[in-house]
């Protein structure tokens, strides 16, 4: 999709990662916040008869640009045609480097409230805690938001018990990637070192840790 595009258009941060794979193409990028500008802009261009791709982290189905993108193109006909091409989401990247904490159902949640109000997301956090499902939290933490996260544990902790594992993972899949576990009770210590790059993979009822790995069992009866 790269190859063939005139035009690469994304989060600032996303086009310097993939920059060996844009040379000698037009882009236009924008900070955080912008996304509505790109997806313009990458309209504007498509309908003008160039080739653009729109570039997320991730799958550009989840949390990503897929959505913003479909949604501004709207019912009426354009000139041009969509492919969603699918990634490797976060919340993949991060269980493969913890083990395999996602054999059974699971809930993924993003504590970021700039477009959903932090009452629905306790509200998810809370249906998630309450039905036993392993818990991904999305962007835990930024410099402004600071108490969604201890907030989304205090939920968690009321269906939970301090001795599940936890998987805190930051930057998954690139060069500076890190991955630690620890448990409910002692999650806390990690707090500082989190952003809004780092995923946190919370246990069920039935996870425990083996050889420094989570482990989710489907249900089959041969492990722990």
């Amino acid at each position: 999709m790269l190859a063939s595009a005139e035009w690469v258009v994304g989060y600032a941060r996303y086009l310097e990662l993939v920059s060996p794979l844009t040379r000698g193409k037009e882009t236009f990028s924008t900070g955080m916040t912008g996304e509505v500008e790109r997806c313009r802009k990458a309209i504007e261009l498509a309908s003008s008869g160039r080739s653009v791709a729109v570039v997320s982290s991730g799958d550009a189905g989840i949390y990503g640009m897929a959505g913003l993108l479909l949604e501004l193109m709207g019912d009426g006909e354009v000139p041009f045609g969509v492919e969603v091409v699918p990634g490797v989401p976060a919340f993949a990247a991060a269980a493969a480097v913890l083990g395999a904490p996602l054999m059974h159902d699971f809930a993924s949640v993003s504590l970021s409230d700039l477009l959903t109000p932090w009452e629905t997301i306790e509200r998810r956090v809370e249906a998630a805690a309450s039905g036993d499902f392993v818990i991904v939290l999305y962007n835990p933490k930024s410099k402004k938001r600071t108490a969604q996260l201890p907030g989304a544990v205090d939920i968690i902790r009321r269906y939970r018990e301090p001795s599940t594992p936890v998987g805190v993972v930051r930057n998954a899949s690139r060069d500076d990637e890190e991955v630690r576990v620890t448990t409910l009770g002692g999650v806390e210590s990690f707090y500082d070192t989190v952003d809004m790059s780092t995923l946190l993979v919370i246990g069920n009822s039935t996870t425990y840790t083996a050889a420094g790995r989570m482990v989710t069992p489907r249900g089959y009866g041969v492990g722990k």
